[in-house]
């Protein structure tokens, strides 16, 4: 069967995010799943099968980390729609029954994809004892994304400040069942990007995650609100770096980018 690495978020190879895509006829057994994200070893492997014509959704989709199945990734659900649209697998607009519900992917006149995901709620916490310390800089804010994002979103001081973090990934990971999502405004508007952000998701393998769509459905709210504009552009500030156009629509969040594919080759497993 043919197997895709897509870098989504990003128009260049060796940038922004890459993620495994298997378009099978049915899903296998879940062992099987977990070994072949392990194999490919990226921080989310999408699997995706066709469902009968005329219900809610086109394909049923699927999420794996090296060590585990999530409920919601982003980067992998535009990788599996560039997928589906670069072979002619599906044509137009596609609907993917998932763990969140129904999430639709809309190819662009440009060339890149719209996501349309649920909001993330955000409530303001308390910053744990430790957090400062594990993150290596001091919260400005904390909110709960909520049970279906699952992280920490941390304001900072500035952007230099979250470019620069260095955290005790293993401390970290004690303050949130997913991870923790740094951010700040941009320094320069002007740069192309409104705010700037950083994901670490120790709890689910991933020491930093380079570009992570699911965290922009609590960036867009947060950064919407303080910004004055529904629709944002932020910049996930990683190595490999990508730039996530979001437009906030209620208690839905719209994402949009582009992707690439950079191998398309043959499991044999």
């Amino acid at each position: 069967m043919r197997i895709h690495i897509v870098d989504a978020f990003t128009d260049r190879p060796f940038h922004g995010n890459p993620a495994g895509v298997l378009l099978l006829d049915s899903f296998p057994d879940d062992a099987w799943l977990q070994n072949v994200a392990r194999e490919v070893n990226h921080a989310e492997t999408a699997f995706a099968h066709p469902l009968p014509e005329d219900g809610e959704a086109d394909w049923a989709l699927r999420w794996f980390t090296p060590v585990t199945e999530v409920d919601m990734c982003g980067h992998a659900t535009l990788a599996t729609a560039h997928v589906l649209a670069s072979t002619g697998s599906h044509e137009g607009p596609v609907r993917f029954a998932t763990r969140s519900g129904v999430l639709t992917a809309t190819p662009r006149p440009d060339g890149s994809l719209t996501l349309d995901f649920p909001t993330a709620p955000l409530t303001p916490v308390t910053a744990p004892d430790g957090l400062a310390e594990a993150l290596g800089a001091e919260p400005l804010t904390v909110l709960d994304t909520g049970p279906q994002v699952g992280d920490l979103l941390v304001e900072l001081a500035d952007e230099k400040t979250v470019r620069g973090l260095a955290p005790d990934l293993r401390a970290l990971g004690r303050h949130s069942r997913r991870g923790v999502i740094a951010t700040a405004r941009a320094e320069d508007p002007s740069a192309g990007h409104d705010y700037v952000s950083r994901c670490f998701f120790p709890n689910v393998g991933i020491d930093e995650d380079p570009v992570t769509g699911s965290a922009h459905t609590a960036l867009a709210p947060f950064w919407s609100g303080r910004l004055g504009s529904p629709a944002l552009t932020g910049l996930q500030a990683s190595a490999r770096s990508g730039h996530v156009r979001t437009e906030l629509r209620g208690d839905r969040t719209l994402l949009s980018g582009r992707a690439i594919t950079v191998i398309d080759g043959e499991l044999l497993a």
